[in-house]
Order: C-alpha cells, then structure tokens, then sequence
C-alpha cells in the first residue's frame, strides 16, 4: 500500500468519527420519511420539518463557528462532544415516546436534523486544525471510511427496519450517538492557542468575516448553485428513474453506484494534492456536477442513467474533500472554523431550497424541467467556482 492511502493511529481513530457520523447521517435522513410516515407525518408536513431544520441550522452554524473560534471558548472537542450528547439524549427520547404524541415525534426528529447538520463543519475542523498542528492525518482517507460507514449503514438500517419497523431509527440514532461519544473521547485533541495580534484580526461577526473574505462570498454564492443542483439529482432519484424506465431496483443499483464511485478520489485525495494544489481541484469539481446535472437529463435510458452515476467521482466526492482543505488554506487560523461553518451552510441552504422547489417544479411542469433547472444550476455554480476561487498558499493544502 503506499504512503498516499496509508492509515495513520490517528486517521483510524478520526476514521471513526466520521464514521459514526455518516452513518447517523444514513439513518437520520436517510430514514426520516420511513420515521415520520409511520409516524402520521404527511409527504408535506415532512418536507417542511426537514426544511425548517435546515434553516435553523444554517443560522446557528456560523454563530457557535464563531463562538468556537474564540480564544477563551472550550475545544473545539468539548464542543462537538456536547452536540453529539444533545443528539444522545434526543434519540433517546424518541424512542421512548415512538408514536405516542405527533407534535413531540415532529419536535423531536427537527431538533435531531439540525443537530447533525450542525456537527459537519465541525468535525472537519477537527480533522483540519489536528493537521495544522502537524500531525500526521489522512483527511481524505478518514471522510472515504466515512462514505463506507454510510453505505454499510443504510444496507444494515434498511434490512433491520424491514423486519422490526420504523423503531429502529431511533434506537439506530441512540446507539450510534452512544458510540459517537466513545470515539470522539479517544480522539487525541488540544485547542490551538492563538496569538494576540492574530485574535485583534479575527473577523468579529458575520459582516466583518465577508468584508475580510469578500472574493469567499462569492464562492458560497457558487457552492448554493452546486448543492442545490446536488440535492435534486439525489432527492428525487426515484422520480428521475422512473421518467427513464425504471424503478425501485435501478434506483438502489444507481446510487449504489455513486456511493462507490466517490471512494477512490476520497481515498487519494492526499496523493493529487501532490500532483496540484486544493484550489485547482476546488474549481474543476463544479464542472462534473454540471456534466452529471446535463447527462441525467440526456439519459435517454437506464443504461446511460448507469453510466453517468460514474461522474460523481469527480463531482460529490471531489468537493467533498477539497472544499475543506481550500478553506483550511485561504482562511486565517482565527476564523478557520467559521469558514468552514460557511461552506457547510451553503449545502444547508442547497438542501432546503430543493426541498421546497423540486417537487413543485415535477408536479407543475415534469421530471425533466426539474433536470434542466438542475443543469442551469450547476452551470451558474461552475462559473462562479472557477472565476471566483483563488489560488491557495501550497504549504497548508
């Protein structure tokens, strides 16, 4: 094996963090309709849980990011263990009260999804700011363990909620937040101490970080059109299925496909970065999104539907690891987790924008007026991403 896909003690011990956390991911959101329908949810009433959740989350992501950053704040470990023992305590208590009282079930599961949201940008900080400190961790390689956690979690969940019912989701969301906790503990961390001058720079509240970070929130803007194309493709994959002659089966073959696809750039991430820097591949990802937005909407059957899944090497599993180190790297360490606070809050907003257009645009116009917005989308967020993206300092990417 060589040194690029080499794990590290500490890769393997943040392997599991984000680990626990993607399949958390897999059984919050992955199995929210199953939960909330058994539950006595309607197909609207879920979409609007999930979108306020979204909401919330993106308004408090950049508030506790900016609380984190700060010099006399707790770690960024103790931090992210108290979310992960909320989110304990939440599964829990749904468990405890399965259908027992509609408005509490609703209450509860949108506190959990804001919960998880929250958690993303700053479990990467974790893994960005222990790499800072210069230790040696595989970033890339821990988030591809993470893509593997989700698959094999929503194989698991799904085979287990066939038999015991929608139950298990929240026993799911105990259990894995339980372990959450067990591995967040063996985590090795300390807060990175910061210096006087660097805190008299750090950008105070939301105006002063995008007057500092002008050309950024020109990327966020370009990110929104990315995920926002992202989420449409993956939300209503059954509907794009169906609208190319096929079903339930193709659909679980093709995102079988993308999930795979993903790994082997998450794998070698470390390895390309030898070969160009974090911004270049920062700016490239927005194309294949483009192409895979205008190849499903090409698709003239599931073959080819097939065959354009395996852009997402290039699309979701490049993004995924480079949007990470390129903030990491134009990012002053005072206000890196804010940043990364930022970057996840446009996938936020990406979400609850599709959630609430996706399904009127099929409803009002078809499948395929949804794909050639998708594919507009994507095409606005790839020119944005690679004008306004700049070059990085090599020595942190």
């Amino acid at each position: 094996m060589t040194n690029t896909v080499k794990i590290s003690n500490l890769t393997l011990k943040y392997s599991f963090i984000q680990g626990f956390y993607w399949m958390n991911f897999s059984a919050i959101m992955g199995f929210a309709s199953l939960y909330l329908l058994d539950s006595g949810f309607t197909n609207t009433e879920i979409g609007m849980i999930m979108a306020v959740a979204g909401i919330i989350s993106a308004i408090l992501q950049p508030v506790i990011a900016g609380y984190a950053d700060r010099p006399a704040s707790p770690s960024l470990k103790k931090i992210v263990l108290v979310l992960i023992l909320f989110q304990l305590i939440l599964g829990i208590l749904m468990f405890l009260s399965f259908r027992k009282t509609i408005f509490f079930t609703g209450l509860l599961y949108g506190s959990t999804i804001t919960l998880l949201q929250l958690l993303n940008p700053f479990i990467n900080s974790l893994g960005m700011e222990s790499i800072n400190q210069g230790k040696h961790l595989n970033f890339g390689a821990a988030r591809g363990m993470g893509s593997v956690a989700y698959a094999i979690m929503s194989y698991g969940l799904g085979a287990i909620a066939e038999k015991t019912g929608a139950v298990s989701v929240p026993f799911s969301i105990s259990v894995l937040s339980l372990a959450f906790v067990g591995a967040l503990i063996l985590f090795p961390f300390r807060k990175t101490a910061i210096s006087v001058s660097a805190q008299r720079t750090a950008a105070s509240n939301p105006l002063a970080f995008f007057i500092k970070y002008k050309r950024f929130v020109i990327v966020l803007i370009g990110c929104i059109f990315i995920y926002l194309s992202h989420v449409l493709l993956n939300s209503f994959t059954f509907q794009i299925v169906e609208s190319k002659g096929g079903g339930s089966a193709e659909m679980g073959t093709s995102m079988a496909i993308a999930a795979l696809i993903e790994l082997p750039t998450l794998f070698l991430f470390t390895f390309m970065l030898k070969k160009a820097a974090c911004h270049f591949w920062f700016r490239i990802c927005g194309i294949f999104f483009m192409l895979k937005a205008l190849g499903t909407l090409l698709a003239p059957s599931i073959p080819v539907f097939y065959g354009v899944q395996f852009l997402q090497m290039m699309g979701w599993g490049l993004i995924a690891v480079s949007s990470v180190y390129y903030v990491n790297s134009i990012m002053e360490e005072q206000d890196a987790i804010k940043g990364q606070a930022y970057i996840t809050m446009t996938y936020t907003l990406g979400s609850v924008i599709g959630a609430l257009l996706g399904g009127a645009l099929i409803d009002a116009a078809g499948v395929n007026a949804m794909l050639i917005f998708a594919t507009v989308s994507a095409f606005i967020g790839m020119i944005i991403l690679l004008f306004a993206t700049e070059r990085t300092n090599s020595s942190r990417t």
